[in-house]
């Protein structure tokens, strides 16, 4: 990787920082927020899905957009929407105003999880590009510790400002936002929009500083429309584009971001402990998923997809059966379940479902093929966002764990029957695999 890859990817990562951030913050503020408005469980999961109501909004026109105008100008616009929510967050006088600016910043958290992946993928060469892309999805993990750390720094030292301490916390994140926004400024359209639209002069000129070997062989194509998603061609690489970011979400992975802390309550943990753990969780993920950068481009995505869903599904069932003790629940016990679960997610369902919905449609509806993909995950986990609290209350951790697990397993099922392997492949020769296939 060269030095202008390298900066590159660091600035247009800090949407993934931010989309970690946005996501993760409401895990330390939900417990205030609940308590400063007195929110019943209804309005506590409309605050929670309140954001991923937005990300839907954002996913609906992101990928039009950014086909018509380019990748970098809806970056933008994503950064933009970032440091209006975390200052109106922090500013906010009513439930309302609250749930407004979380919706903005769902938009923006919705535009930026399809276009960086995207925007990745096709500035990457072929050899690293699976790294590249799931560097995006440690920055996302990035995100949720420094949420985390700072809110439980915010707790631990301004013990005395409670009654507001939501409001900071949900100003920490104008800091990255305001990073993003200068970055974005200075960082180069995509060589690959810029050769769909015919823009070759530019390319080369980009191409001179990225070296992407695979372009040379590229030539501008007609434009696709989203039909050909269904043909015989497409088929498979649409049905692993809907299901895996679905299954993503049913894996349980934001009911413990968001109701992390209200779980280990209700387990025995004491708030204090389950801060501390929640914390521990941020850096677990981190590291974890640092492995899949590691081995991403070595193993290959299928490998590590089938170990991980398997893992997931065994380490989800423990945890369910450690909440079946009732009073006498194994703190470390269960402590450790969740961070198996989280090992193996980390490494497989987290970062994968981005990397492989990269690469497997075709480049001429690439972004708007994402934005299907993406729009899936999101609706899932605005569903689970709202119905987690209620699933909690009524069927309690143990089962809500096993139904978790029950969607691992048949994520590890499709996986190891549709998913081919890409890895060291360039987008058009994936893309040549799907004719290919079809013609046999």
């Amino acid at each position: 990787m060269n030095r202008f890859f390298i900066l590159i990817l660091c600035i247009v990562s800090l949407g993934g920082l931010l989309f970690g951030f946005d996501m993760a913050v409401i895990a330390g503020a939900l417990p205030l927020v609940k308590q400063f408005f007195g929110l019943t469980p209804n309005q506590e999961g409309i605050f929670v899905s309140s954001a991923l109501i937005g990300c839907i909004v954002g996913v609906l026109f992101t990928g039009s957009f950014s086909d018509k105008y380019g990748r970098k100008p809806v970056l933008t616009v994503a950064s933009i929407l970032f440091l209006i929510s975390a200052v109106g967050c922090g500013v906010s006088s009513t439930y309302l105003m609250l749930i407004i600016f979380r919706s903005i910043g769902g938009i923006g958290v919705g535009i930026a999880s399809i276009v960086v992946p995207l925007y990745i993928a096709e500035i990457s060469p072929s050899q690293f590009r699976g790294r590249a892309v799931t560097t995006y999805q440690l920055a996302i993990t990035f995100g949720i510790l420094i949420a985390y750390v700072s809110n439980y720094l915010l707790i631990q030292y301004l013990p005395s400002q409670n009654q507001g301490l939501w409001r900071v916390m949900f100003l920490v994140g104008a800091i990255p936002a305001i990073l993003l926004s200068i970055g974005a400024y200075f960082v180069p359209e995509s060589p690959r929009w810029l050769l769909k639209v015919g823009r070759t002069d530019d390319v080369t000129k980009i191409n001179t500083k990225l070296n992407l070997p695979d372009l040379h062989e590229s030539v501008p194509e007609s434009k696709g429309n989203l039909r050909d998603l269904f043909s015989p061609i497409y088929r498979k690489a649409f049905l692993l584009g809907v299901l895996l970011p679905l299954f993503s979400q049913l894996s349980g992975i934001n009911a413990i971001v968001y109701y992390g802390p209200t779980i280990l309550l209700d387990s025995g943990i004491s708030m204090s402990n389950s801060y501390h753990a929640q914390l521990f969780f941020g850096l677990a993920n981190v590291l974890f998923t640092c492995f899949a950068i590691w081995k991403v481009d070595s193993w290959g995505r299928r490998p590590l997809y089938i170990f991980g869903t398997l893992g997931a599904t065994l380490s989800l069932i423990v945890t369910g059966y450690l909440f079946t003790q009732n009073q006498e629940i194994n703190n470390t016990a269960l402590i450790i379940s969740i961070l198996s679960f989280m090992f193996f997610f980390a490494f497989s369902i987290g970062p994968l479902k981005f990397v492989v919905a990269s690469e497997i449609f075709p480049n001429s509806i690439r972004a708007r093929a994402m934005g299907i993909s993406i729009l899936v995950m999101w609706i899932s986990d605005a569903i689970i966002g709202q119905l987690t609290p209620m699933i909690l209350d009524s069927w309690g951790a143990r089962y809500t764990f096993w139904l978790f697990a029950f969607f691992c397993a048949i994520a590890f099922i499709t996986v190891l029957i549709f998913l081919p392997e890409t890895k060291g492949r360039p987008l058009e020769e994936i893309e040549k695999y799907w004719k290919d296939k079809a013609r046999k």
